[in-house]
Formats: structure tokens, sequence, C-alpha cells
């Protein structure tokens, strides 16, 4: 493999991604891809429910598959720590972790409860700068910290509700992560994938109709694949990328460049 092949590849780097659900998560997409690249990667699942499905994706590729809600105290350091005990260091993160209350996804933003707003926020946004903070003492030479997004986060997308406005603090997040976390050489962006059908978008009101909108406004006439958010992931965190941060970056087959 040449210099200029490498840079391109995970071979050999350590990554940690939060978030697997079953086999239409983007984590699933991106811990699939990091392997396929090279990676040894650790991952988490939310309990034990979760790890029925999840564990016979992970397994035969060797993933290490911990439990972890965010929710709980400790649980976030005890997954970090195996990570840094099993693979010494951390060279990347990917944080696909949203979730919002049923009653308050579904309902009007204006109407929605103090309580579920920040456990939005709390599981949705913050947790990303918790894994930030326990991560970072643990990466000597730097890195990248990945989280996703959506278009909603800029604009008013019917039916996306209480998850905009806490999408367009992750983002902004994002970018304070990445001046603070830049002196350190890990570099830090927002994934904004185009609508896919993941157990979390299952939860959206009328989630047909917001992936056939986004068909309809798309230049390449069509949703992105699995595929295609991992592999613009997975280029994230390789070494091709380096002079990359604080960025929101789209993949979502052209839909955010339309009126």
């Amino acid at each position: 493999m040449t210099q200029a092949s490498s840079s391109f590849s995970l071979q050999g780097k350590k990554g940690l991604i939060l978030g697997i659900a079953n086999d239409h998560s983007i984590a699933w997409g991106c811990a699939k891809m990091a392997v396929q690249q090279g990676a040894q990667v650790v991952a988490s699942c939310l309990n034990d429910k979760a790890r029925k499905y999840v564990e016979p994706l992970t397994q035969p590729l060797g993933i290490d598959l911990v439990n972890c809600n965010v929710e709980t105290e400790g649980e976030l350091q005890a997954l970090v720590d195996h990570a840094v005990k099993t693979m010494g260091q951390i060279d990347f993160v990917i944080h696909s972790i949203a979730w919002a209350p049923m009653e308050d996804l579904h309902g009007d933003v204006v109407d929605s409860s103090r309580e579920g707003f920040a456990r939005a926020v709390s599981v949705s946004c913050h947790s990303f700068a918790e894994v930030a903070k326990l991560c970072a003492p643990h990466m000597p030479s730097g890195g990248s910290m990945l989280s996703m997004t959506y278009l909603g986060s800029g604009e008013a997308v019917p039916n996306y509700g209480l998850m905009g406005p806490v999408k367009a603090a992750l983002e902004s997040m994002v970018r304070y992560m990445a001046m603070e976390l830049g002196p350190r050489n890990i570099r830090v962006h927002a994934v904004s994938p185009g609508p896919i059908l993941t157990r979390a978008a299952s939860g959206i009101a009328e989630f047909d109709k917001l992936m056939q909108t986004a068909i309809d406004k798309a230049p390449l006439q069509r949703l992105v694949t699995l595929e295609e958010i991992a592999s613009l992931s997975a280029f994230l965190c390789t070494d091709a990328a380096s002079g990359m941060t604080g960025q929101t970056i789209y993949v979502d087959a052209g839909v955010h460049a339309m009126d």
C-alpha cells in the first residue's frame, strides 16, 4: 500500500462507535465499514434487549460490544474505560445516538415539556460532549470525533419537531468542540445524512412522506444508502481528512443545496 493510499485507510486505527440498534443503524454501517478498512472497533448498544439484535452483527466481525445507556450514571465512563483497556488508545469516535420522549417528539415544539426537551438534549447532544471529554485524554496522536445530525437543524421540517432545535444545538457544539480540541489535533464534525429508515427515524411521524419529499428535491433523485453515510464517516476518520474540522458535512443526494 502506498503512502497516499494508506492515508485513506483506517488500517491499525482504534475506534469507539456508539449507538448500534440493529442492521439499519447508521452506527452499524459505520462500524462495519471501519472494520473493513482495517480498524479495531469497540461499539455500544443501549441494553440487553438491543444486544439480542446487535451481537449477531458485531460478533462475526470481532467488534467488542458493550451495553451503554448514556442516561445511566457511570455507563459512559465504563464504556470508555473498557475501550481504552481493550485497545490501548482511541483514534476516532462516532456518536450516533438520538432520542426524545415520544409525546414530545410527536407534538409541536411549543407544547414540548421542559423535562422532555432537557432529556432529548442530554441524550442526543450533550452526550457527545461527555464522550469527547472522556476520550480526548486517550487520543495521544489526535484523531476524529463525529456525530450525526439532519437538515432539520437549519430549517423547519414538518414532523421533525423537537429534534430540529436539538440538532441545531449539536451542530453548534461541534464548532465549539472543534475550537477547543483543535490544539490536541482532534478534529470534530457533524455528518448530516438524508433521511434513512433507522430505528430512531421510525419514531418520527409520517417519515415515509419525509423520505419521498427528499427524493423529489434531491438532484440525484434518490435517497442515500447506509454504505454512503458510512463511507463519508470513514473518510473523515482517516488521515486523508487531516485538514478538516468544525464542519457539518452533508451526504443527502444534494437535498441541502435545493430551496
